[in-house]
């Protein structure tokens, strides 16, 4: 069997990124298998080994076969993205393009809405239960959390705050902040503050924006707010990442309140691998630790140091997209996306390195080394990694009684997979995975409610579901 492609290569005679004139050729079931095997193992990682999310996708840098050959052949650096052009040769990228191309168009046909019909029952290790779903009608849902009426506070990535109502309305919320939402940007985190039933505070993270000469900056910033119907009020940004800069990628963002009262941020390197995890007197690759009202803790490990951010609670981070508080013992938890293999769940201890980018488990996505280490003295060791990399997002441990066997242990959702994680948990060590809803989409949060329900997000669509333990 043949498919047609459009082959790009780059014209001797241009200069810069240009690539010459489209070229029809054909591509056999060989070539095929070729270019799929090198999405997999090259793209997979940031994009999901299927190419739902390229569906109905909205092109920053256009969709043609010649904007696509350039942008793996040259990259989009500023957005995450590396150059692809020492990795593959001119006819592997024009093999990408038509994968691409082609199996984009195969999933508009399909569709690419996996199966979840009302009824349908899923195993685990422990009993069965099912996906009621709750919310839809979204795209990139980030973010849940409950108030104390039983509505649920949804943010999405474009910029909106939803309340979801015991009456199953979507209600927008005014009074949100300003983002960039753009890559991995936009309005990202929502955290109730602790004593919300008396006070209506809660707080946000998103990507926080500054136009200056003429560029356009972002960073990761943190806004407080009051909570009054559906509008906030009282706004007031408590924290915000310096410097600004220019890329797209890699802001972090996950709040949580530790058993001391103070707020927890995660701050993503900002794409700054080399300069910004070890470097302490900037925000990016970092977790933060600070006063609800954006003061800083006097106990903080470097807020005496001279150069040093006096929020930083632990630096080497690379990019931490799920955090929570474990309910036995207090401590805050987090995982973050390694490179091309290596994502890490660490447990956060005051002043601690974790390495990054002069330890890790992963390579960088085009295929080149990013250290030979994956242990040094002073490093704190993850208690878990996954090789390859699941792209993990969303974060909650497992509370009560209503999932049988499953208290304590931590769930995890995965972006490039699409599947939910049981991390099986045993004091401070993961003692075993099991990954259940395979294919049920790009899990973007975790979360468990009041109500003692988990509650999963996922992106495009964007939907809630709700897992509900069924009676033998």
């Amino acid at each position: 069997m043949l498919f047609t492609f459009t082959s790009c290569t780059r014209s001797t005679s241009t200069a810069g990124n240009d690539a010459a004139a489209p070229q029809e050729q054909a591509l056999s079931e060989a070539d095929l298998d070729k270019a799929r095997t090198n999405y997999v193992n090259y793209c997979g990682g940031c994009h999901g080994r299927e190419l739902q999310t390229f569906v109905n996708r909205k092109w920053q840098h256009g969709a043609s076969a010649k904007d696509l050959f350039k942008s793996i052949k040259f990259g989009h650096p500023q957005e995450g993205m590396p150059a692809y052009d020492t990795t593959f040769t001119d006819q592997e990228i024009n093999l990408l393009v038509a994968y691409l191309r082609n199996g984009i168009n195969s999933q508009k046909s399909l569709g690419n809405t996996p199966d979840l019909s009302k009824g349908a029952v899923y195993q685990s290790e422990e009993f069965r239960f099912r996906l009621d779903t709750v919310v839809t009608g979204l795209e990139v849902p980030w973010a849940m959390a409950f108030l104390p009426n039983g509505d649920m506070l949804i943010t999405e990535r474009s910029g909106t705050l939803y309340r979801f109502t015991q009456a199953k309305q979507l209600q927008k919320v005014a009074g949100t902040p300003e983002v960039l939402a753009q890559g991995q940007g936009g309005l990202l985190d929502i955290q109730l503050h602790p004593d919300f039933s008396k006070n209506q505070t809660l707080f946000l993270s998103y990507s926080a924006v500054k136009r200056e000469g003429g560029q356009t900056l972002s960073t990761t910033a943190v806004m407080r707010a009051r909570l009054q119907g559906n509008t906030l009020q009282d706004q007031k940004v408590i924290f915000e990442a310096q410097p600004y800069d220019r890329t797209r990628h890699h802001y972090g963002s996950r709040l949580a309140f530790g058993r001391d009262g103070f707020l927890y941020l995660t701050m993503g390197d900002r794409g700054g691998t080399k300069t910004n995890p070890q470097n302490l007197s900037v925000h990016a690759g970092k977790t933060h630790r600070i006063k609800e009202d954006g003061s800083i803790p006097a106990d903080n490990p470097f807020v005496d140091q001279k150069d040093a951010m006096p929020s930083i609670f632990t630096y080497g981070n690379r990019n931490a997209q799920g955090m929570a508080r474990n309910p036995e013992t207090g401590e805050i938890w987090l995982h973050e996306h390694g490179p091309k293999g290596g994502d890490e769940v660490n447990i956060i201890r005051k002043g601690a390195n974790y390495g990054w980018a002069e330890v890790t488990y992963g390579i960088n996505y085009n295929g080149f080394k990013i250290s030979d280490l994956q242990q040094k003295a002073g490093v704190t060791d993850p208690i878990k990694v996954w090789v390859p990399s699941i792209a993990p997002s969303g974060m909650a441990f497992v509370t009560g009684n209503r999932y049988k066997g499953w208290k304590g242990d931590l769930l995890v959702g995965s972006l490039s997979f699409r599947f939910l994680s049981r991390l099986k948990v045993n004091g401070n060590n993961i003692e075993g995975e099991e990954r259940l809803l395979q294919d049920i989409g790009r899990v973007r949060d975790v979360r468990m409610a009041p109500d003692g329900y988990v509650y999963v997000a996922v992106e495009s669509p964007g939907r809630i579901f709700r897992l509900v333990p069924v009676q033998e």
